[in-house]
């Protein structure tokens, strides 16, 4: 596929209808008849700090996700109360046929008390019967109102917990909206491999009494909880190596043969955790056993 033709809007001060307009105005100056063929909306919350990191996991995903995109910046903190918003359009030419496929991307900086009410900014351009994802970078604010309105509106939360302090107690946060949306969490997405060597050791995996495992928090506390769930062995005992990734594991002192393949690169994995849709109850129950 051809590289994408991206065309761009901003404005400082702006209305929502000022976004609404920009986005019909730059479609209708694709070279071509476009297809706005989006399959959700995809919102993130992006906290100071999380920018690049945020822009990042995006790059490579329009094309096999097509959506509107909407990145959030809030600063509560600013001395003025407005919205600045950028628009970008890009198009991308599909082989053998004489239209495009049409991406939106939407970022919003929210001054002031704007960024303590971001439902009633986003829900105006929100794709209506399309399935909602928000991913939040960083740690949520628990039973702050940004974060409870956006839940609101959201049919799939995506988290990464490794990046959070003070674990598992943030799992037991966590755990109060699972009934509310569906939940995935990337640190539990790169345990994938490993969930997967560890069960093809059974039946001997079973008898295990301690875990060691190097890795991040978050992903040892997520591993473990799911053998206790699934073995239903509250007593497996963890042992935690700090790494900047999942290393290696070790069962009773012996270490686990290591899992085929290399670690997902961020945008894959996030755009993995974009194809589901529904709750994940072998996750939430691993989330549950970390507080055992």
């Amino acid at each position: 596929m051809a590289s994408p033709l991206i065309t761009n809007w901003t404005g400082e001060d702006v209305h929502l209808a000022d976004v609404g307009r920009a986005l019909a105005q730059l479609r209708a100056a694709t070279t071509q008849p476009s297809m706005r063929t989006s399959v959700m909306t995809h919102m993130a919350w992006v906290p100071a700090g999380w920018e690049d990191a945020a822009r990042s996991a995006l790059g490579g995903m329009a094309e096999r996700h097509p959506s509107r995109t909407i990145l959030l910046f809030p600063d509560p903190n600013a001395g003025s109360d407005g919205i600045d918003a950028g628009v970008a359009v890009e198009t991308f030419a599909v082989p053998g046929v004489d239209r495009e496929i049409c991406t939106e991307v939407i970022e919003l900086h929210l001054r002031g008390p704007r960024a303590k009410a971001p439902a009633s900014i986003v829900e105006p351009l929100l794709i209506s019967d399309l399935p909602v994802f928000l991913r939040w970078r960083g740690e949520p604010p628990w039973g702050a109102q940004e974060l409870e309105q956006l839940v609101g509106v959201t049919d799939r939360v995506i988290v990464d917990s490794t990046e959070w302090d003070d674990l598992p107690h943030p799992y037991r946060h966590l755990a109060a909206i699972f009934d509310r949306a569906a939940v995935s969490d990337i640190a539990w997405a790169r345990t994938s491999r490993w969930r997967a060597l560890l069960a093809s050791l059974w039946p001997d995996v079973a008898d295990v009494g301690t875990v060691r495992i190097k890795g991040t928090h978050a992903q040892a506390l997520l591993i473990v909880g799911w053998l206790r769930s699934r073995l239903g062995r509250p007593d497996i005992e963890l042992e935690h190596v700090d790494a900047k990734q999942l290393e290696g594991i070790d069962l009773d002192g012996k270490p686990a043969p290591f899992p085929p393949g290399d670690p997902p690169i961020p945008s894959d994995v996030l755009s993995d955790e974009l194809d589901k849709f529904t709750r994940d109850p072998i996750y939430e129950a691993a989330v549950l056993a970390t507080l055992e």
